[in-house]
């Protein structure tokens, strides 16, 4: 499929120009062309696409939740019979090697066929009452209009980790494309309304962060916000709904600093392939990324031997058979370069890469970039770079290594590597993070899984999984009194 040369606003099914006429370039990962232009958003679309939900959504809500599942069931099998285009789409926008771009158009199919069952199992509970003659159930109510917030990262999981569960519950919603991939949100809604879904329902709304999510998250007729990114930027947004007149919902799913540990009774072959995979995958450019690599003492010189021999082998590219594509924009390819000789600077030292790859540019690559001795409270153990970057760090024995697993501000993902059920356990135990992997990379979630983080890595919520049903409904206390002298 050909990317557009004009990338609009999608508003009660159409595809809309900004009012104002105003629009910005999208430059292509891979070799920094400029494919399109985009509609420059702010208030004014915003309203629009607000006022179009709003309309749709009492109406949406009204249709039990099996039907909106169906629609969500036909959107899973369009999605498998363009999987091509929506794959060509992604690789453009992101630059992602092809296989990667595809696995992404998959799993969102499979979450659109695990939600069109929950429609299905929209439970509530039902109690039983102290008090003669009374029954007392729990309903789930929609919430409205949803406001959801996209990473760059998937841009085609990022909505529909969003817009499958919110839509099944009953809300419309109203989606900010991340500027940088702006394109496969409105790629989004010509599917759903190819599936059956009302006009209005869902609509997605381009521009940054200032001009159009801020706007959006501050307009009273949102009921909840839903936000994948920076925790500075989720803190923002916590901010700006508290000071609102109505107070929302907001589900917050935020950085990582993802610790992978390395006991001396590991597989060392298997953890140093995990480990590449953890970093590099995406470019680095995952949440859930592992960027601390903390590795017993015993084991440290033979890990780090097994680990360099791999990330030599990473295939830097966006063809068929690479695993590392570039990183989304050029700027951040020049913070990243930046970052790592800053740390050099303070005294670690860098073992592979630092470097973007000459032989790929213009493309904005990054070579997979190892550093060891850092500091454990250096800026660059510290704070999430979303890139190609990870970070060694030896350690005496288990509590030390839980000690620096547990010692950033992030709480994300951890992963463990060891023969000892005790230790695998304990870490599972004691580790303070949404997620922990036992003998595996430090990603891994699929559709019936929850995934979220503690600490700035989220506020609690979880999507997608069962759980994403707690963010886009409210439950509803019903209690009903009888009298059986009326019968």
């Amino acid at each position: 499929m050909t990317y557009p040369t004009f990338v609009a606003h999608w508003i009660a099914d159409a595809e809309v120009p900004s009012i104002g006429g105003g629009s910005f370039e999208k430059r292509c990962p891979i070799d920094d062309r400029v494919v399109a232009q985009v509609a420059r958003g702010g208030a004014a679309e915003v309203a629009h696409a607000l006022s179009s939900a709003a309309g749709a959504a009492e109406a949406w809500a009204q249709l039990p939740a099996p039907r909106r599942g169906a629609i969500l069931g036909r959107a899973a099998q369009l999605l498998r019979e363009r999987e091509q285009a929506f794959a060509a789409i992604i690789q453009v926008e992101t630059g992602k090697p092809w296989k990667n771009a595809a696995a992404e158009v998959a799993s969102a199919a499979e979450l659109a066929v695990f939600m069109e069952g929950e429609g299905s199992r929209f439970y509530g509970r039902t109690m039983p009452s102290p008090i003669l003659n009374r029954s007392v159930q729990t309903l789930r109510s929609p919430i409205g209009v949803c406001a959801a917030i996209m990473p760059f990262n998937s841009p085609l999981a990022g909505i529909a980790w969003k817009a499958f569960p919110a839509l099944l519950c009953g809300n419309a919603v109203v989606a900010k494309s991340h500027e940088l991939t702006p394109y496969t949100a409105v790629l989004f809604g010509r599917l759903l309304k190819d599936a059956g879904l009302p006009v209005g329902v869902y609509s997605a709304v381009q521009g940054t962060g200032p001009d159009a999510g801020a706007p959006l998250v501050q307009d009273s007729r949102v009921g909840v916000v839903s936000f994948t990114g920076s925790s500075a930027t989720g803190k923002l947004i916590q901010k700006t709904v508290s000071e609102r007149a109505v107070l929302a919902k907001v589900c917050l799913e935020l950085g990582g600093k993802n610790p992978f540990v390395v006991c001396d009774d590991a597989d060392l072959e298997l953890a140093a392939d995990l480990a590449v995979a953890s970093a590099f995958v995406d470019a680095g450019q995952r949440c859930a990324s592992g960027s601390r690599l903390i590795v017993f003492d015993s084991v440290y010189d033979r890990f780090r031997a097994a680990l360099l021999a791999r990330v030599a082998r990473v295939k830097v590219g966006s063809g068929a058979d690479d695993e590392c594509g570039p990183v989304i924009s050029r700027a951040n390819l020049d913070r990243l370069i930046g970052q790592v000789a800053a740390a050099a600077s303070r005294g670690a030292t860098v073992i592979a890469g630092g470097q973007a790859v000459p032989a790929l540019a213009p493309g904005y690559y990054m070579a997979p970039t190892v550093l060891e001795g850092a500091s454990e409270d250096d800026e660059v153990s510290q704070q999430e770079l979303f890139g190609p970057v990870t970070c060694l760090y030896r350690v005496r024995g288990f509590d030390e290594a839980l000690r620096l697993a547990n010692g950033t501000s992030y709480g994300l993902t951890g992963a463990i590597h060891t023969a000892s059920l005790h230790r695998a356990q304990e870490f599972v135990t004691r580790y303070r993070g949404g997620l922990v992997s036992v003998n595996g990379a430090t990603f891994g979630s699929g559709p019936h899984m929850p995934f979220g983080g503690v600490k700035n890595s989220g506020n609690g919520f979880r999507e997608p999984g069962t759980e994403s049903l707690d963010v886009y409904t409210e439950l509803k206390t019903v209690v009903i009194n009888h009298n059986p002298a009326q019968l």
